[in-house]
């Protein structure tokens, strides 16, 4: 399992990319709103003096805030199209849609945003996580995002590798591996910061998923061009990130994921009793209880069945098949969800592709890709024929531990809820890693320090996100890593105020993610100073 999401199976169905945003809300809420301090995160709407200066190059990317189909209000300046990856002629495309920040912090820096996959549409995350609006599943129309990264920084989603979304495929053959897939990036960008007049700016390079992939692989090439006119990377940060082998990440740490959230199964005993006499029998208790040994006392040895060849340990594949039968709109990317299932913009509400009788991808219609300067073709959430057969090797097992050392932070963060990818798995990965000089962390989750997201009163139902205690996180010699309590697998849009605030920490505005104070672009008196505080 690669994150391929077309090539898995899930219950017969193709799984593809998803997201979820649980509601929260009701009268308790709402009663509680008339005695907070507001507040306005600030939005890139407020100046009509452009921040990009106008010329003959970023003219013809500008795209016209006010005239966003379905969007009744300005979205805000910014700039979308298609960039080569190269200088050359009949080369590859990338597309791209670009947020200039109004925020005062973020005149030398740009972050980038990659989705997944390989081959999902970084303007998935763009839309349903961190872009300056957001539609979300079973949402009558888009809405305000007062957790848009726009608020913190200069922000452009790129639709990456050649073939994914709208970019496009040309003369250039196509990458097999993640060293092509950093160079023609790095391609794509010389060209956007030239296009845009970025130079020398700070490079944050950021993503979910299978970005655990592509965020390392083209930050280390980012440090080896040694051009800081153009590539001036500073830090990095992914959220549920492949980064080691799958049975490391699916397979061995199942059992203990099912066991934590048994309720949410409801898998009967004699189903448990088998699952967990397979994970012992196939190897993989005792080697989580190796794994789990903190510090380390040296390298793990190669992860039991690390080829998947032994169908018997298959763990991962029942539990996905067998949880859908019981609850048919259990989701792999957020177990606590419950049917019924949602509509999507997108197409993938859950675990498989739905769209209703009557509904349409919101970027397939043709007024959409007009409006954002997209080619008018057919749009999927996830393309295929992307990358199919990388032949790289999973970045926390290569460039992972030389670019931690490079860079000035590097942060991983993991949502609770998600079984496409599981939080122990990375642990496994980190205590299997040796950086700066050391392998691994040298102290475990239970003396890790709470992750803290500020009290705030943005109460509007088409935003609600929590705030107090909200994980744990712990930080060792350059790497953070940080758990989101109540978050799937696109943290961004399940715990958007978690994803907002470790931002904050990545760009220095906060000193840690245990740090209690308001959030930056927060004004009023919201309790934050009181660190016993644990409510509204």
């Amino acid at each position: 399992m690669r994150l391929s999401l077309s090539a898995l199976l899930f219950a017969g169905m193709a799984l593809a990319k998803d997201l979820r945003h649980p509601r929260m809300g009701g009268p308790e809420i709402k009663a509680r709103a008339p005695t907070a301090p507001s507040y306005k995160l600030p939005t890139s709407t407020d100046s009509p003096k452009p921040i990009i200066p106008e010329t003959n190059a970023t003219k013809k990317f500008k795209v016209d805030g006010t005239k966003i189909p379905d969007v009744d209000f300005d979205i805000g300046e910014s700039y979308a199209g298609l960039l080569p990856i190269s200088d050359k002629k009949n080369v590859s495309e990338l597309y791209f849609w670009f947020f200039p920040s109004e925020n005062a912090l973020a005149g030398d820096e740009i972050l980038i945003w990659l989705n997944g996959g390989p081959g999902c549409s970084s303007l998935e995350g763009l839309l349903q996580e961190n872009g300056p609006f957001i539609w979300q599943y079973g949402t009558y129309k888009p809405v305000k995002n007062p957790y848009t990264w726009v608020n913190l920084t200069n922000v452009v989603w790129v639709e990456q590798p050649a073939g994914t979304g709208f970019s496009q495929k040309k003369g250039t053959p196509s990458a097999t591996n993640e060293i092509e897939v950093a160079e023609q990036f790095l391609g794509f960008w010389k060209n956007f910061m030239d296009t845009f007049g970025l130079h020398g700016r700070k490079v944050y390079i950021t993503g979910e998923s299978y970005a655990g992939y592509y965020v390392p692989y083209i930050a280390d090439a980012m440090h080896n061009a040694t051009d800081t006119e153009y590539y001036n990377i500073e830090s990095i940060m992914f959220y549920d990130p492949s980064t080691s082998y799958d049975v490391v990440q699916d397979d061995i740490p199942t059992v203990p994921f099912v066991e934590y959230w048994q309720p949410l199964f409801s898998f009967n005993k004699t189903f448990m009793s088998s699952l967990q006499a397979r994970h012992e029998s196939c190897g993989y208790a005792a080697f989580l209880e190796e794994a789990f040994t903190f510090p380390p006392t040296g390298p793990l040895p190669t992860p039991p069945d690390v080829n998947e060849l032994n169908d018997t340990c298959r763990l991962w594949n029942d539990v996905t098949i067998a949880a859908p039968l019981i609850n048919p709109c259990w989701d792999v990317y957020q177990v606590a969800t419950t049917c019924p299932l949602l509509w999507d913009v997108l197409g993938f509400p859950g675990s498989f592709s739905y769209l209703p009788e009557g509904a349409s991808i919101y970027f397939n219609r043709t007024e959409v890709q007009k409006a954002i300067n997209a080619p008018v073709q057919e749009w999927e959430e996830c393309s295929s024929g992307v990358l199919d057969q990388d032949t790289s090797p999973p970045s926390g097992l290569s460039v992972l531990p030389r670019v931690i050392e490079k860079n000035t932070k590097t942060i991983i963060g993991h949502g609770m809820l998600d079984m496409i990818l599981i939080m122990n798995g990375t642990i496994v990965m980190i205590q299997n890693m040796t950086w700066n000089g050391a392998q691994g962390f040298s102290v475990g989750p239970s003396e890790w320090q709470d992750f803290y997201v500020p009290y705030h009163s943005e109460l509007s139902e088409s935003s609600l996100a929590g705030a107090g205690v909200f994980g744990q996180w712990h930080t060792e010699r350059g790497l953070t890593f940080a758990t989101v309590d109540l978050s799937g697998h696109m943290v961004p849009q399940y715990a958007p105020s978690a994803a907002y605030r470790q931002l904050e920490f990545l760009l220095g505005r906060i000193d840690n993610l245990g740090e209690v104070s308001d959030f930056t672009t927060q004004t009023g008196n919201f309790g934050n100073d009181n660190a016993t505080m644990k409510m509204f």
